[in-house]
């Protein structure tokens, strides 16, 4: 399995890591975790928005993988890709956690970048 495949899992994943920080609380209700996680506040609510957020990058970030090694194979340029992607959606989170607007709309662009670039790379 390739370095990219890998980083799929990774995205798949990624949303629980935010969440865990969302739930991190006494007053988390798991009998009703929805209204529970919307009636956080602060960097609580934060990590709640970034581990939705996470689930909606995850359906293009998957499909450029796919469509990328269908088209090419296994390469370098969508395993660096692929990492950059990572990395990037890790200090997203952060950033939308830290309460860092600009910087977070910044690194997500950066982050939708890297998608696009294994769109061209396939084309």
């Amino acid at each position: 399995m390739t370095i990219a495949f890998w980083c799929v899992l990774a995205a798949a994943l990624l949303p629980y890591v935010f969440a865990m920080g969302a739930k991190w609380s006494r007053r988390y209700d798991n009998a009703t975790p929805r209204r529970s996680l919307e009636q956080n506040e602060g960097w609580r609510l934060r990590a709640h928005w970034a581990h939705l957020n996470s689930f909606e990058a995850f359906a293009p970030f998957a499909a450029a993988v796919i469509i990328c090694h269908i088209v090419l194979g296994p390469n370098a340029t969508a395993d660096t890709l692929a990492m950059a992607f990572i990395a990037l959606r890790l200090v997203y989170g952060a950033l939308y956690i830290a309460d860092k607007p600009t910087a977070r709309s910044l690194t997500w662009l950066a982050s939708t970048g890297c998608v696009i670039g294994l769109f061209v790379v396939a084309a």
